[in-house]
């Protein structure tokens, strides 16, 4: 299967489909590595504390990393009316050589800033949470929350609270309490971090390999803790769910290990190779914001295929909008997908693929509870956002009421209810920063760069395109096309986007997670619905993968965790079939 790093056009027609691991980029991959760690300062006490009743470890940053078993502090929470006493071990660093970051970070009220008490590790740090169920089980799963809206950074947060009352079939949190699974709260660096030097600490990979080192830490401490590394089960929505989804898909890749090593992850030895692995066992994503570098591609092709922007009013740019369409059948066509039944999926099958997996989502949401209805044509949809209820006519799906099938999807009105439900974003949608003088978008542009630099473009368009003078990025800045500056050895924004893709190691000798579970709603149009059909298809076809459900979600809109009984039933699922973790060996 073909893999595309960057955005569709960088050697895109002679790149292999396995990106091999070769000295070079794993050279390139630690003078970035060393780059983007620019301020470390000492792990606090709570990542140095000696774990009880261990011998040491074989490396000293390992033994500097020891799980104190005895540091909690108990707390009483009620899971469906019944109370349940959790252990919390709050605020584990789980790197030795945590980023610094300032005190003061951007997102406060109004847009303004938010003061942390945690700048040495508050970014790199993780609260764990076992209910009384679980205290003495090394078997239970470990359910590892990734809390990353829009590829943001994301500060310690504490899902499980003292006095709280949680319902089972509506909360993942109290749905895991009640199953007996450890909980854990994963924070970590990405966009938007301000380092206490003034950088940006939290550019690509930085999200990956803190959440690869999160799992480490898991994975050396394993017979100290609670719950299982071995089955570590990944959830995440938008920006969580890409997260999810590239930690899932890149399992052991070689190529984080600098990275890794810069941070003081557990498991890299002073020679700079790695003792420990970072693979899971299963992926809970929502809508994941993902394939960075072809989803302003992917985006406009969706909404312009049909005349979607131009039906609902929303097409500022309709000459950038067709040339990104355009270049979306040669990249699918790259990409070596296929169906269910064997035959490749295109751009030109695309329209018919989507028009399935609609039908798809109605049909078992109906079949899911007598009580489910989908409106007659003519009828309508109430559809409630921030607390207002709308109504849209049903103008695009037909259903057989007796039969409680779907008669026919008028894919036009389909796309133009979406539209219509939700403004589309700009064009392009992703990449935007920069971009024709636009240097107030919040897009994933800052993802991107040295963290010496605000931002930088990670797409041939956005890049050809840039005309902001004296941002650092483009063709007015460098004299160079996006094609010229990543033929360069010494460019790194390609190296990037390539390591937070998972499209880019499914397939490949990476460990990918065997369990997946994905999925995206129908109403959501904060990234491309393509996006997701792309990645079930390249995990339908990695022999690695032994347990993917795929659906788009009836009638939900951009997020996650809205089928909590479904979801919990899967991973309870997943881990009866693979057994006991501590004798049936790693890959379940």
């Amino acid at each position: 299967m073909q893999r595309f790093s960057a955005s569709f056009g960088r050697d895109a027609l002679t790149r292999p489909a396995h990106r091999p691991v070769t000295r070079t980029r794993l050279l390139r991959g630690a003078a970035l590595a060393s780059a983007l760690v620019l301020t470390a300062v000492a792990a606090p006490a709570s990542a140095a504390a000696a774990s009880s009743g261990h011998g040491p470890a074989a490396d000293p940053q390992d033994g500097a990393l020891a799980f104190d078993s005895a540091a909690y502090t108990t707390i009483g929470v009620t899971v469906d009316g019944r109370p349940v006493n959790v252990r919390w071990y709050k605020g584990i660093c789980y790197v030795a050589h945590p980023v610094a970051a300032a005190a003061r970070q951007p997102g406060g009220p109004g847009g303004g800033t938010t003061t942390i008490t945690d700048p040495a590790c508050g970014y790199q740090s993780m609260n764990v949470f076992v209910p009384e169920s679980a205290f003495g089980d090394q078997r239970t799963p470990v359910y590892f929350a990734v809390n990353n809206s829009g590829w943001k950074a994301s500060h310690l947060r504490a899902s499980v609270t003292a006095g709280a009352s949680y319902t089972s079939s509506t909360s993942n949190v109290g749905a895991a309490l009640k199953a007996g699974y450890v909980f854990v709260d994963v924070a970590n660096r990405s966009r938007g971090l301000v380092g206490a030097d003034g950088s940006a600490p939290g550019k690509a990979p930085a999200a990956v390999v803190d959440a690869k080192a999160a799992v480490r830490y898991l994975r050396l401490n394993d017979a100290a803790m609670p719950g299982s590394a071995e089955r570590v089960v990944v959830n995440g929505t938008s920006g969580g769910g890409a997260l999810a989804a590239i930690l899932g898909a890149s399992g052991n890749s070689a190529e984080y290990t600098p990275y890794l090593a810069a941070i003081g992850a557990a498991g890299v030895d002073a020679q700079g190779r790695s003792t420990l692995r970072d693979d899971v066992f299963a992926v809970n994503a929502y809508c994941p914001i993902t394939d960075l570098g072809n989803a302003d591609v992917a985006y406009e092709w969706l909404y312009t295929v049909l005349g979607t922007r131009a039906a609902t009013g929303s097409d500022p740019s309709p000459e950038a909008s067709t040339e990104l369409a355009a270049r979306f059948a040669a990249y699918e066509k790259g990409l070596g997908l296929r169906g269910p039944d064997g035959s490749r999926l295109t751009a030109a099958t695309m329209p018919a693929t989507l028009e399935q997996e609609v039908v798809r989502s109605a049909e078992t949401y109906l079949a899911a509870d007598p009580a489910h209805t989908v409106p007659p044509l003519g009828g309508t949809f109430l559809i409630t956002s921030q607390g207002t209820t709308k109504s849209y006519v049903n103008d695009w799906i037909d259903v057989d009421p007796a039969t409680r099938t779907v008669r026919s999807v008028d894919m036009a009105k389909y796309l133009a209810f979406v539209a219509t439900q939700a403004t589309l974003k700009t064009t392009p949608a992703f990449d935007a920063v920069g971009v024709d003088g636009n240097v107030t978008s919040g897009t994933e542009t800052d993802l991107f760069g040295p963290p010496s630099q605000k931002y930088l473009n990670y797409t041939g368009y956005g890049w050809d395109h840039n005309d902001v003078a004296g941002d650092g990025s483009g063709l007015d800045d460098t004299g160079l096309t996006w094609k010229q500056y990543t033929s360069r050895k010494s460019t790194t924004v390609d190296d990037q986007v390539h390591l937070v893709d998972p499209m880019d190691f499914i397939g490949t000798s990476a460990d990918t997670a065997p369990n997946w579970y994905v999925r995206h709603g129908t109403r959501d149009r904060d990234t491309a619905l393509t996006v997701s059909v792309n990645l079930d298809r390249a995990l339908a076809a990695d022999r690695q993968v032994e347990n993917l459900d795929y659906r788009l979600a009836w009638n939900q809109p951009h997020a996650g965790n809205y089928d909590v009984p479904e979801a919990m039933a899967w991973i309870d699922g997943a881990v009866r079939k693979a057994g006991d973790p501590l004798t049936s060996g790693h890959r379940g």
